[in-house]
């Protein structure tokens, strides 16, 4: 079993993450932050993770503190279920069109954390999920998991449908990064390490 929970609490936020990579979708998440839930389900139930998320923070003040502390957990909680990454694909992508919205979603498990975020996100609210937290939630999490990501929206009219496309590729993505590779022996690297 490739999982892992990963428990996080400061004074601002408690954070707790259940992840199992080879899974069926299974999405439990309750953040007090209505669309940060649904963005974790589609991430699950597209990527085919089964992720538990429970999440309590100063929402009295905004939602930065548990956007941010959740993609932290939830980075730490893939890095510890990857283990030592033996037999990864260690690379993914994916195209995907959200009606009008498009969004490429490609990473590399490097070890190497780098987010290069070219999505031209409206600065809006949508309940209590401020939209600029998209590109603050994916660096939380690239830095914590040790992984490069690249995320480009090109286009897109509807704001909730642009980082739907993001959240819904990136667990496209992650599902062919994580998979075993039954060509790979080791890992899957020319130094022999990630």
């Amino acid at each position: 079993m490739r999982d892992s929970t990963v428990h996080r609490r400061t004074k601002e936020t408690d954070v707790t993450v259940t992840l199992e990579l080879d899974g069926t979708g299974e999405a439990d998440i309750d953040t007090g932050v209505g669309f940060l839930n649904h963005m974790l389900t589609l991430f699950a139930v597209h990527g085919h993770f089964d992720l538990t998320v429970r999440a309590t923070g100063d929402l009295d003040v905004d939602c930065h503190h548990t956007v941010e502390d959740v993609a932290l957990t939830l980075g730490e909680a893939l890095r510890k279920a990857l283990g030592d990454k033996v037999g990864i694909h260690r690379y993914g992508s994916m195209l995907l069109p959200m009606d009008e919205a498009l969004a490429e979603v490609i990473l590399d498990i490097s070890g190497r954390s780098y987010l290069v975020w070219h999505a031209d996100i409206p600065r809006v609210s949508l309940g209590l999920f401020d939209t600029e937290m998209g590109e603050d939630f994916f660096r939380a999490l690239s830095v914590q998991c040790g992984m490069t990501l690249h995320i480009n929206v090109p286009y897109g009219r509807n704001t909730h449908h642009m980082l739907e496309a993001i959240f819904k590729g990136f667990g496209r993505a992650l599902s062919e990064a994580v998979a075993i590779d039954p060509r790979v022996h080791g890992i899957m690297s020319s130094k022999g390490a990630l």
